[in-house]
């Protein structure tokens, strides 16, 4: 083979390639991880940078950090129906999609919707069954709603994996007040007290 005719055949690959392959270097992982914190801490940037990454081809998790933002930016049931419709869709892991819903839910709870809430946090757990985060949800929604018996059961199968989790115990200890348990109820805050002495909650 002719080696003048060589050379331009070894170029081909990089001439046929899409201009910026090159430049490309978004880490996904990192920007998804920095996108839902922004999305959090400052929702109107983390909006224009969940829109910007949609145009770059960013997929799920950038529909996933565009709704997150909107709870911050008060769009609640936007966010929440948002949440779900990317649990329902999503081929991440189970993990993944309880945390979506959980993150509607949370949307759900601000607008004031609690029943939309636990329908959103049950399937949750039935994706994640025991997660101590969605238990915990699902007793601050349940509370919300004033169902303090169920917020008793609730945070008794948390309390059983997680026996030291300080904000089950306060909130448990309130439930059993509202159910006229004091003695209950001051077991729970003593208990927690013991484990963080500068609780406010628990007094």
């Amino acid at each position: 083979m002719n080696r003048r005719a060589a050379a331009p055949l070894l170029l081909l690959p990089l001439l046929l390639a899409p201009l910026g392959a090159g430049a490309e270097t978004i880490n996904p992982r990192q920007e998804y991880r920095t996108c839902l914190q922004l999305a959090r801490q400052k929702p109107e940037d983390g909006w224009e940078e969940a829109i910007a990454w949609t145009s770059l081809g960013g997929g799920e998790p950038a529909r996933h950090c565009a709704a997150v933002a909107l709870i911050g930016l008060g769009k609640l049931e936007e966010a929440a129906r948002r949440l779900e419709a990317l649990a329902q869709q999503s081929r991440g892991t189970e993990g993944l999609r309880a945390e979506m819903l959980a993150q509607a839910a949370q949307a759900w709870l601000l607008a004031g919707k609690v029943e939309l809430a636990l329908a959103d946090l049950d399937t949750g757990l039935g994706l994640v069954p025991n997660q101590p985060d969605l238990l915990l949800d699902k007793a601050v929604a349940m509370a919300q709603a004033a169902h303090y018996k169920e917020v008793v059961e609730v945070l008794t199968t948390l309390l059983k994996i997680q026996p030291n989790r300080v904000e089950a115990m306060v909130l448990r200890g309130s439930a059993y007040r509202y159910l006229d348990k004091l003695e209950l109820a001051k077991d729970d805050i003593a208990r927690a007290l013991v484990l963080d002495n500068d609780l406010p909650d628990a007094l």
